[in-house]
């Protein structure tokens, strides 16, 4: 797998379109930490850590996804921005605006994953990694 975030994105957009209620992946720190940055922003319900055991020989990162009152997804659509092969960064006096700040755009900076909302805040560029609207 050459793009395990796009990966990632995927399986919830996937999930998301048959209605389940969590979705298991194989656990990275980064993969993890994007997650708790979705149930803080609230586009997720909630998110753990399985450990190894006898039946598996990885680790595992179970998302719940989250859905509002009339059974409809919260998160219309998720988008990777930048991918392996072309990368994209954005300086805090560029940050992207997403459908006009109703979504977010999750940014890998010096100082962790963050949203583009506390980067322009904290006066932070870094890597475009998705949008969420």
């Amino acid at each position: 797998m050459t793009d395990p975030i796009a990966d990632m994105l995927t399986r919830i957009r996937n999930a998301q379109a048959v209605k389940k209620t969590e979705v298991v992946l194989p656990f990275s720190k980064f993969k993890h930490n994007l997650a708790q940055l979705l149930v803080q922003e609230g586009w997720l319900a909630g998110v753990e850590k399985n450990e190894r055991g006898q039946q598996r020989s990885f680790d595992q990162l179970c998302l719940k996804l989250k859905y509002n009152k009339s059974g409809k997804s919260v998160i219309m659509n998720i988008k990777r921005v930048s991918k392996p092969g072309r990368r994209v960064y954005a300086a805090y006096q560029q940050m992207p605006y997403v459908l006009s700040g109703l979504g977010i755009a999750v940014i890998s900076t010096s100082r962790g994953l963050m949203t583009n909302k506390q980067a322009r805040r904290a006066k932070i560029g870094g890597e475009v990694i998705c949008e969420i609207y």
